[in-house]
């Protein structure tokens, strides 16, 4: 399996699993907001757990997001340029994209083990919410983002026939 085929099974993979914990989330928080004014029952740390969890939802999302090409972009300018200068422009900008990620990987990775190996955790009172999966999942999503910068730069130097063929962001199988 290519490595282009491999990031797509898995961003698609990890856009379902994100999708299916924001909707999940939906839940804890309907349940809390019914509890807190309906039994006065609130579910305690739900503000931590939805805090927590907005990081892990989004960087699980960001790689499906770059290959999808759903990234915002500024091409005003560049869609009047030749196909091959549009080519180089977007695959420079896709360079600038897994650099930052790269910074991100860079920057994280100490705090990321110093979070697991010291147990660090987030809230207070009732529910600690453990502080190490967002950390890791905001390394993972951001490695998962750079390869996709990079694969994207690739195919659009290298393969441009793969444009269309590789991702239909409306495919609805995995």
């Amino acid at each position: 399996m290519s490595i282009i085929k491999f990031s797509d099974r898995l961003s698609k993979f990890l856009m379902v699993a994100a999708a299916a914990w924001a909707f999940g989330l939906s839940f804890l928080v309907m349940a809390n907001i019914v509890g807190r004014y309906v039994f006065d029952k609130p579910i305690y740390g739900t503000a931590e757990i939805v805090a927590a969890s907005i990081v892990i939802v989004v960087f699980l999302q960001v790689g499906y997001a770059i290959r999808s090409r759903s990234m915002l972009q500024a091409d005003f300018l560049v869609i009047h340029l030749p196909d091959k200068v549009q080519r180089v422009l977007l695959a420079l900008g896709y360079l600038l994209g897994a650099a930052f990620f790269l910074m991100i990987i860079t920057g994280g990775w100490e705090e990321s083990v110093l979070s697991y190996v010291e147990g660090e955790y987030e809230g207070e009172g009732a529910l600690r919410v453990p502080s190490w999966p967002a950390r890791w999942t905001v390394l993972f999503g951001s490695a998962l983002a750079m390869i996709n910068y990079l694969v994207m730069a690739y195919i659009d130097i290298f393969k441009p026939e793969l444009l269309d063929s590789e991702v239909d962001p409306n495919a609805a199988s995995l």
